[in-house]
């Protein structure tokens, strides 16, 4: 794109420091840095945008033909239950119209879907998934305290008298 090389850079570098000047230099290189990177960062972020784009238009393209694809088969399968239908009421003796279907497409729209129920349980009792006798045979700790408890619990008695 552009055609600038060592000896370019070099020529603007030189007359850069003697324009700003030694001591502003430094911070002139700071602020064109920043400056740099955030345009690259624009940049960066206009072309993942677009990318995004593209690929959300390919996969509409995509769900397109796959939905067109499904309807095809559906229109395939149905004209070809039609045909099996009227063949065999043709081989009974039967006559059906061929313009009306023989069957009829189940409508998941018209059930209403069932209505949560709460579980009736009673949250004070422990469920546990080892039963009690169990853990009474084996000797295991049914009734676990902790550390505090135990303490609180086994502490010998202070008198209140005083001698």
């Amino acid at each position: 794109m552009f055609d600038i090389g060592i000896a370019k850079i070099m020529l603007v570098a030189g007359i850069a420091l003697v324009v700003i000047g030694p001591e502003r230099l430094p911070k002139v290189a700071r602020m064109a840095g920043t400056l740099i990177g955030r345009a690259q960062r624009y940049v960066a972020d206009v072309k993942s945008e677009v990318n995004r784009s593209i690929e959300l238009e390919e996969l509409n393209k995509v769900r397109e033909q796959f939905e067109t694809a499904a309807r095809d088969v559906s229109q395939s399968v149905s004209s070809g239950l039609n045909d099996a239908t009227r063949d065999v009421n043709a081989a009974l003796g039967q006559h059906v119209d061929s313009d009306t279907p023989t069957y009829e497409p189940y409508n998941w729209d018209s059930t209403p879907a069932p209505a949560y129920k709460a579980p009736k349980k009673n949250w004070r009792i422990k469920r546990s998934a080892v039963p009690q006798w169990y853990k009474k045979s084996e000797n295991v700790r049914r009734h676990v305290q902790s550390g505090a408890a135990r303490v609180a619990r086994f502490r010998p008695v202070r008198s209140t008298r005083s001698f």
